[in-house]
């Protein structure tokens, strides 16, 4: 039947034996284990091979996806060890008589949120860059110049992976949270939305200043991304504020809010 403990696997249900079926929780923590190290060796690789060859201080600094790659892998790299930690943790509590997650021994249930959301946030920030580069070098390349704003595509891309990993807690606005540290993660949660809006008018700016051509397919496609992007992002920070965040949770509107992002527009990149 599987675990039984949905994708986030949340305790106390997770880490109790009388669960669904606790050796399931056991494979889910394994895959996932697994997972982690072929995503955080192949980061240091590309770290150290892009240092090696110098493709960011060379003749061609503003190779876009190349900088996506850059920032993709030093968010995996600062992250993925804390997801690590909170799943060895649980497994701990499920065979180890531990009780970090466990309330009635002074363990703390949030924690394990607050571990899990610390990488789980960042990793959409993870997907998405990949796909930043393509398009700007779909653009870039359809247009026969350099995409507009370069080194401010590249600083938008930085402050993109800094501001996402510091909103980890927009997810979990119905925990219980103090109405101060809601306030912060909601403030820091719409800031995002300026680098964000710096891509698409650069994006926008590089297309337009050339005679519109829609008859290629990868424009069809870049145009397309844009559109999407656009509509996730815009209803992202709809949901960044904490009372609609409350008011429209586990609703359709944020399952449409990350699939416009994640299901429609990094696949499209």
């Amino acid at each position: 039947f599987g675990s039984g403990v949905g994708w986030t696997l949340y305790p106390p249900l997770s880490t109790s034996m009388m669960s669904l079926s606790p050796t399931s929780v056991d494979l889910i923590v394994f895959g996932l284990a697994l997972s982690g190290i072929s995503s955080f060796l192949p980061s240091v690789n590309f770290l150290t091979t892009i240092a090696v060859l110098g493709v960011t201080n060379g003749a061609k600094p503003w190779c876009l996806f190349t900088w996506a790659i850059v920032f993709t892998a030093i968010m995996l790299i600062g992250t993925l060890p804390i997801l690590t930690g909170g799943l060895l943790m649980l497994v701990l509590d499920l065979h180890l008589n531990t009780q970090f997650y466990d309330a009635a021994f002074n363990g703390d249930p949030v924690l394990y949120q607050h571990l899990f959301w610390f990488f789980g946030h960042p990793e959409v920030y993870i997907i998405i860059p990949p796909a930043f580069g393509v398009i700007s070098q779909t653009l870039s390349t359809s247009a026969g110049k350099l995409v507009l704003g370069g080194p401010s595509m590249i600083l938008a891309m930085g402050c993109i992976t800094v501001l996402g990993s510091l909103v980890w807690a927009h997810h979990m606005m119905t925990v219980g949270l103090e109405t101060d540290t809601r306030a912060y993660f909601s403030a820091i949660t719409m800031m995002i939305a300026i680098p964000t809006g710096t891509k698409i008018f650069n994006w926008l700016g590089t297309y337009m200043g050339n005679p519109f051509s829609t008859i290629s397919l990868d424009i069809w496609y870049a145009l397309s991304f844009i559109f999407l992007f656009t509509l996730g992002g815009t209803t992202g920070v709809v949901l960044g504020n904490t009372a609609v965040d409350v008011a429209l949770h586990d609703t359709y509107y944020v399952i449409a809010h990350f699939h416009f992002v994640l299901s429609l527009g990094a696949v499209i990149g």
